[in-house]
């Protein structure tokens, strides 16, 4: 049995993530701001570093895993009707800090209890890829942020036998995104099934402690 900390398990990816795991026997802890259903729930804002402290102080034992699924995005992103100098400067620094400054102080505050043997995934996206051609400025730079974080923390804990691995997904099917995609309040284009994304984690959850993967891209090919 894997014990698992989700970051950003109470709704969305994050809830899915945390659900499958606990699905497969695995001991789940998640962190985040409201009540999560799926495994032990610990009450974190990851926007705030003094209760990601307090939270990593909460957890015993060792880890095998890290997920840090944990992401937030302009009010009006993916619609039609986001822009850029309508976005107040609060949000902006909001989704920096959730999404880059968060899963840094996380990792390096579960160091400890990882360990040799232990993987860190995070959760990117294709808004963070080169050329990506859309215009949602804090929470692209936020992810592009993420994928270097990922190579960065890859090569720094290298030798300390953690593996750091990030995965860029399109658009999720849920319900919600379909639904959006639909009514036209969200951009049109693809969408991947939730299972895809689950079954990417588990490949590199499988993958020796001699093996690294370093970045999978998720790309959505029926939009």
């Amino acid at each position: 049995m894997k014990q698992i900390v989700v970051a950003g398990a109470s709704r969305g990816l994050g809830a899915a993530v945390a659900q499958h795991y606990v699905a497969t026997g695995e001991k789940v802890i998640s962190l985040s701001r409201s009540p999560s259903p799926h495994g032990s729930w610990i009450r974190c804002d990851l926007a705030d570093p003094s209760q990601v402290e307090a939270a990593v102080v909460a957890i015993s034992g060792k880890l095998d895993v890290l997920v840090v699924v944990a992401g937030i995005w302009e009010d009006l992103a993916f619609s039609p009707d986001y822009s850029f100098t309508a976005s107040p400067a609060e949000e902006i620094s909001r989704i920096l800090t959730v999404n880059l400054q968060a899963p840094i102080l996380l990792a390096k505050a579960l160091l400890p209890r990882l360990g040799g043997g232990g993987r860190i995934v995070l959760i990117g996206s294709t808004s963070g890829l080169d050329q990506i051609g859309t215009p949602e400025v804090a929470y692209n730079a936020s992810k592009a942020g993420l994928r270097g974080a990922s190579q960065a923390l890859a090569q720094a804990l290298k030798g300390q036998g953690i593996t750091v691995s990030i995965l860029n997904p399109g658009d999720i099917g849920t319900d919600g995104v379909l639904a959006a995609k639909r009514d036209g309040t969200m951009r049109g284009g693809g969408s991947l099934p939730m299972a895809d994304l689950l079954s990417a984690i588990d490949f590199l959850l499988t993958l020796s402690p001699e093996a690294s993967f370093c970045e999978i891209s998720l790309i959505p090919l029926n939009g």
